[in-house]
C-alpha cells in the first residue's frame, strides 16, 4: 500500500465496503458523540467521515489532535445506516472505522477557521491566505480558474492559434497606467519595465509571420485596486491574428467566450454573434461604454422637450449647451414621494447637482417639473417616453458626458431597486467605433482615447482631413453583464500612418521613433494587417464564480493598498542590494498637520 494513501477523500463508495484502505488529509471537523469520535477528513478532492471508538487505542490521540492537523489513517470501509447517510456528500454512504492513526503534522491554534464560511477581515484572510485557500468556496474558485484556463487553451489551439511566451523584462510603453520599474545592475541608472501588456511583442510576432498567437499572459500595472481590478498584476487571454478584419477577431473570440460560459455555468449565455453597439449609441442608451444588457431600461434624449419649456432650470442649461436624458421607471408612480426624493438625495451623494423627476399617479403627472414644464411639453414628453398611468421618470441634465454618466448610474440603480436585472444569464455585447482621440481637459491637449496603436477608420485621409475628435478607430471592447472583459483593436501597421496618428496627439516623429523603435523598424520591413484582443482571465472567473470581488478568484492577491501581507511585500531593500543597483532611496517627508 502507498505510504500515505490508497484513495483520496472523495473516492470511496458503498462498493468499497469491507475494503482495507489508507487515507491522508486535514482534520476538517471533529464531533464527539460520547462513545464515538467522528472526524471529517479532508483533502483536495473531498471529505470522508472516519470513526474512532472510545475503547480504541487511537482514541486519545485523535481526541487531542487539533482541527487542520494533517493525519494519516488506516481502516475499514463500513456502510452507514440508512438514517445516517449524508446525501450531500459523494462519500456519504460510507465511513471508515479506524485501526491506526498517525499525526503527520500538528496544527497550532488557527487565526481563522477553515470549516464554515464565516466572514473574516480581509487583512486576516490575506495574511493567512494558505488557510483561507483551504475553505471550500475559495478552494473551488481556484480549481474553477485552473479549469477555465485549460479550456481556453484547448479552444484556442483548436482554432489554430499557437501559444508563445513574450518577455517580462522590457521597455516602458504608454498603456494608460504607471509602470513597475526594475533597476538594471549591469546598466546603472537604467530600468526595465514590467509589461502592462505584451502589446508590442505580439504585434512583432505577426510581423515575424506567426499568424495566430495567444498566451495566458501576466500583465503588470501600478494602479489602484477596485472590486473588478487587482492592483499590481493580472492575467489575460492575449491573442493576435494576421490578415484579419475586425469581424475576423470577433469570429475567433466569440466561440471561446460563449463556450467557456456555457461550459462552466448553468445560466443562459448570449449566442454568437454577439450584438454590436457603437460607442455613441451605448453612451446615449446606457450612459456608459460597458452596458449591462440584463437591465431592460433604455435611456432617451429628451433635450428638445425641455428646450424653451417652462421648467427654467433645464431650459436655461440647454441654452448653454446642456442636454437632458430620461430614465423611465415603470410602475413607480404608485410609490410615495419619498422614493423620488431619495433618488434625488442619492444623485447628490454621487457628486451631481440632483435628479429631476415626474411621477404619474392615476393619470396625473406630479412633481416640480410636471407643474412647470407646460402642458404641450408635458404631452410631448409623455408621448416620446410612452409613459403610462403610474409610471415614473427621472431626468439628468448637464454637459453631454455628465448627463450620460448620471443617467447611466440612475439606470443601474433603478434596475436594481425594481429588481429588473435577472441573475440567471450572461449577456454579451461588443462596443465598437470608439473615438480615436479625446480632449484631455486637465492637460489641455488632444490625446488617444483608447489604444494608440489602433488603425484609424478612413486611414491617412481621415487623419489629414477630419476633425481629430470625429475620427473613429477600429477599436472594440467585449462586455458581459456590465463588466468590460477586454479591449482590442485592428492595429496600425503602416509607419507613415503611425507617425501621423501620434503627431495629432502631440508626439513628434523623434519621440515615436525613440519610444517604439522596435516595432516601427519592424513595420518598415513588411508588416501584415493584424488585430487582436485580450480578455481578462480574472474577470471571466469572477463572473463564473459569481463573486463580487476579484480577489476571491486570485490565489495570492494583494490588499487594496497593493501590499502582500503574507510575504510582507513591498519591503525595504538591503543597503548592499541598493549599492549593487546604484540606487539611493528618497522617502517623502510626512507633513505634520
Amino acid at each position: 500500500m502507498h505510504q500515505y494513501r490508497s484513495h483520496t477523500c472523495s473516492q470511496l463508495r458503498s462498493s468499497d465496503v469491507d475494503s482495507t484502505i489508507r487515507l491522508s488529509g486535514w482534520v476538517h471537523r471533529k464531533r464527539d458523540h460520547g462513545g464515538l469520535l467522528f472526524i471529517d477528513l479532508r483533502d483536495h478532492y473531498g471529505l470522508t467521515q472516519i470513526v474512532i471508538d472510545c475503547d480504541s487505542p487511537n482514541f486519545q490521540r485523535a481526541e487531542e489532535v487539533r482541527a487542520e492537523s494533517v493525519i494519516s489513517i488506516d481502516g475499514t470501509v463500513v456502510a452507514r445506516t440508512d438514517d445516517t447517510v449524508n446525501k450531500n456528500l459523494p462519500t456519504g454512504e460510507i465511513e471508515i472505522h479506524v485501526s491506526s492513526i498517525e499525526v503527520l503534522n500538528h496544527a497550532e491554534e488557527l487565526p481563522l477557521p477553515v470549516f464554515g464560511e464565516q466572514d473574516y477581515p480581509e487583512d486576516t484572510r490575506l495574511k493567512y491566505r494558505f488557510l483561507d485557500l483551504r475553505r471550500e468556496r475559495i478552494h473551488k474558485n481556484m480549481v474553477l480558474r485552473s479549469d477555465v484556463i485549460t479550456s481556453i487553451r484547448r479552444r484556442m489551439t483548436d482554432q489554430g492559434f499557437k501559444e508563445y511566451q513574450t518577455p517580462i523584462l522590457t521597455a516602458s510603453s504608454p498603456e494608460g497606467a504607471r509602470d513597475f520599474l526594475v533597476p538594471s545592475r549591469m546598466h546603472p541608472g537604467k530600468f526595465y519595465a514590467l509589461p502592462q501588456a505584451p502589446q508590442q511583442f505580439k504585434q512583432l510576432l505577426m510581423v515575424a509571420g506567426f499568424d495566430r498567437y495567444f498566451q495566458i499572459a501576466p500583465c503588470f500595472r501600478d494602479e489602484d485596486a477596485r472590486a473588478d481590478r487587482s492592483p499590481g498584476e493580472f492575467y489575460q487571454l492575449d491573442m493576435e491574428m494576421s490578415f484579419a478584419t475586425q469581424e475576423d477577431v470577433f469570429a475567433a473570440i466569440e466561440p471561446v467566450m460563449e463556450g467557456i460560459f456555457r461550459e462552466f455555468s448553468d445560466k443562459k449565455v448570449t449566442a454568437a454573434p454577439f450584438p454590436r453597439i457603437t460607442f455613441k449609441e451605448s453612451m446615449l442608451k446606457y450612459g456608459n461604454d460597458k452596458p449591462d444588457l440584463r437591465n431592460p431600461i433604455i435611456i432617451q434624449d429628451v433635450t428638445e422637450a425641455f428646450r424653451g419649456s417652462g421648467f427654467g432650470i433645464f431650459a436655461g442649461m440647454i441654452e448653454k449647451g446642456a442636454v437632458v436624458r430620461a430614465v423611465v421607471a415603470e410602475g413607480t408612480g404608485v410609490r410615495p414621494r419619498s422614493f423620488f426624493d431619495k433618488m434625488n438625495d442619492w444623485a447628490r451623494s454621487e457628486g451631481f447637482a440632483g435628479l429631476g423627476y415626474i411621477n404619474i399617479k392615476e393619470g396625473e403627472a406630479k412633481g416640480p417639473i410636471a407643474k412647470n414644464i407646460g402642458e404641450e411639453k408635458l404631452a410631448q414628453l409623455t408621448q416620446q417616453l410612452e409613459l403610462g398611468d403610474n409610471d415614473g421618470v427621472f431626468f439628468a441634465c448637464g454637459k453631454e458626458n455628465e448627463a450620460a454618466k448620471l443617467a447611466g448610474l440612475a439606470r443601474t440603480k433603478v434596475g436594481h431597486d425594481l429588481e429588473l436585472i435577472k441573475d440567471d444569464e450572461f449577456k454579451f455585447c461588443w462596443i465598437v467605433d470608439f473615438p480615436m482621440y479625446e480632449y484631455d481637459e486637465e492637460a489641455k491637449k488632444l490625446d488617444f482615447s483608447h489604444n494608440p496603436f489602433s488603425m484609424p477608420q478612413g486611414g491617412m485621409e481621415a487623419l489629414n482631413t477630419m476633425d481629430p475628435e470625429d475620427i473613429l478607430g477600429y477599436q472594440y471592447d467585449i462586455v458581459c453583464n456590465g463588466i468590460e472583459l477586454s479591449s482590442g483593436a485592428i492595429r496600425n501597421h503602416q509607419p507613415e500612418l503611425m507617425y501621423k496618428a501620434f503627431e495629432l496627439a502631440g508626439y513628434s516623429k523623434e519621440v515615436v521613433e525613440d519610444k517604439f523603435s522596435g516595432m516601427l523598424n519592424a513595420f518598415k520591413f513588411g508588416a501584415p494587417p493584424h488585430g487582436g484582443i485580450a480578455p481578462g482571465i480574472d474577470r471571466i472567473v469572477m463572473l463564473l464564480a459569481n463573486e463580487p470581488n476579484i480577489r476571491e478568484v486570485i490565489l495570492f492577491p494583494m490588499n487594496q493598498k497593493a501590499e502582500d501581507l503574507m510575504m510582507n511585500a513591498p519591503a525595504a531593500a538591503e543597503n548592499t542590494q541598493l549599492r549593487e543597483l546604484h540606487i539611493r532611496t528618497m522617502i517623502p517627508e510626512v507633513k505634520e498637520e
